[in-house]
């Protein structure tokens, strides 16, 4: 590298004037521009949202909702089962312990779903991949209604983990590829936030159902299956996206042989990004699981909680998450992707006392402004992998670093289980076994631990910030074709 970095959105084709992103041989003089290339541009004006959102036509509006309501009802299945577990285990004579094993195997075999989407959908368009995933959804609901074994359960649910595994980098390309670039960090913001919508949703049906029907939790399962047909119906309806058409064009000659040529090509000069990609989602998905998954047991069982407080105050937790998620998506425009995510998480960590200590109900401010965070930093991760992955597998490895972030932080509640054990608080019954754990304690020093891993993390790693994510593009979204190379372009790091 050579030449003075003047900010993050600068062009660096004296660095990088192959088009590929830099290499390990450059990893000195990469490191050495790390914190300059935090600074922002001096002449960025920040803009009202609103102004942006104004820049997306009828057809870029369709394609955003149609992802936003395919990565909702993706969360919306995941929570399900976590918040039925008990009644499951009920009805298969099973132990929850054992019905949390079908959460970990839809972890384990999202990556699965991940690659094959995530190549159909770069191979073929993103809409015929994004249907025939949402049918999955619809008959892997409907037999999760059904089953009547514990085998059959976990059959099911490492189906539904492939399923899930396809849905996020096909929700990411089409929410974002036609997107015109001033929005794509709002657009990123808040299609990452349907995330916590589709918790919410689970929260609210399984109150309203689980509870007052005759089939209890299938009932939830059931109704489950029946907005992805709606969702189906309206892609239908959409073509596939322009950016898409336009790869399409000029690659309508390849055969499968040379788009495999091409996907080599990619790996080859791709393939320590995607390693940092994979690393930096493992870091937000502890950050996330760590943040959430303890959180209602500390709750109900240190702290007292009734099951509506504990309710009321993870739908708080979840609204702070979704503002916070359009908030730092929006303004990491201007900000730059890792100078945004590095102050959401240094003020996450400044507010992780209150969050975990507080004992009144001031807690559930904490609880909204530390979800405001993390999921802040959360909003930045759509765009920002997509602008640091190549054109021609943007689906396959967005989706792919995803879920192998996700398969690596699966592990975080035994994590925090396993610290809590050495935390007891002292309730004792009367054979001597401990009731209680200071979980708040546990998870304060858990999220200490993760947001110092994702601060050096992102500050040490790569950005591509305002990166013409498709081939032919202006600020309006792609339009013509430039040629440019199916590995894409590193205009920063």
């Amino acid at each position: 590298m050579s030449g003075p970095v003047e900010s993050n959105t600068a062009h660096a084709a004296s660095d990088h004037n192959d088009g590929h992103p830099p290499r390990l041989r450059d990893l000195g003089p990469f490191l050495k521009t790390r914190i300059s290339s935090l600074r922002p541009p001096r002449d960025v004006q920040v803009e009202n949202p609103l102004i942006a959102l104004r820049l997306l036509n009828k057809k870029q509006w369709l394609f955003f909702l149609v992802a936003f309501a395919g990565w909702t009802w993706d969360a919306f299945d995941f929570f399900t089962v976590s918040l039925i577990a008990s009644r499951i285990a009920e009805d298969l004579h099973r132990t929850v312990s054992d019905i949390t094993w079908g959460i970990t195997l839809v972890l384990m075999l999202r990556s699965v779903g991940a690659v094959i989407f995530g190549l159909l959908s770069d191979r073929y368009g993103r809409k015929w991949p994004f249907i025939a995933n949402s049918a999955m959804f619809i008959a892997l609901e409907i037999g999760t209604g059904f089953v009547q074994t514990y085998p059959q359960f976990l059959a099911v649910r490492a189906l539904f983990g492939v399923a899930m595994g396809g849905i996020y980098g096909n929700c990411a390309a089409t929410a974002l590829e036609d997107c015109p670039q001033s929005a794509r960090g709002v657009i990123s913001g808040m299609l990452q936030e349907g995330y916590a919508v589709g918790y919410l949703l689970a929260v609210v049906f399984n109150r309203a159902l689980t509870y007052n029907t005759p089939h209890t939790w299938r009932s939830l399962c059931w109704f489950g299956a029946g907005p992805p047909v709606l969702i189906i119906l309206f892609r239908l309806c959409l073509p596939e996206t322009d950016a898409y058409l336009l790869q399409k064009s000029s690659n309508e000659t390849k055969t499968r042989k040379e788009f495999l040529q091409t996907a080599k090509h990619s790996f080859k000069f791709y393939w320590h990004i995607m390693a940092y990609m994979v690393i930096l989602m493992a870091g937000f998905n502890f950050m996330s699981h760590g943040s959430q998954d303890l959180y209602p047991t500390m709750l109900t069982v240190q702290l007292g909680f009734s099951a509506n407080k504990n309710t009321v105050t993870m739908v708080i937790a979840n609204l702070g998450a979704s503002i916070g998620g359009v908030f730092f998506g929006h303004y990491s425009e201007f900000l730059g992707r890792r100078l945004a995510i590095l102050i959401a998480c240094v003020i996450g960590g400044a507010l992780i006392y209150p969050w975990a200590f507080i004992r009144n109900n001031g807690i559930m401010a904490a609880v909204f402004f530390l979800q405001f965070m993390v999921q802040g930093a959360w909003g930045i991760i759509p765009i920002h992998l997509s602008e640091l992955s190549p054109p021609a597998l943007r689906a396959f490895i967005v989706g792919m670093a995803y879920q192998l972030g996700n398969l690596a932080s699966s592990a975080s509640s035994t994590i925090e289980s396993t610290i809590g054990s050495r935390f007891p608080l002292g309730d004792d019954n009367a054979s001597g076994t401990v009731l209680k754990y200071n979980y708040g304690k546990v998870m304060a020093i858990f999220m200490g631990c993760v947001f110092v891993f994702v601060i050096i993390v992102t500050l040490l790693g790569p950005e591509n910030h305002h990166q013409k994510i498709t081939m032919g593009e202006s600020d309006e979204g792609p339009v013509s074709e430039k040629h440019e190379s199916d590995v894409g372009h590193y205009d920063s790091v």
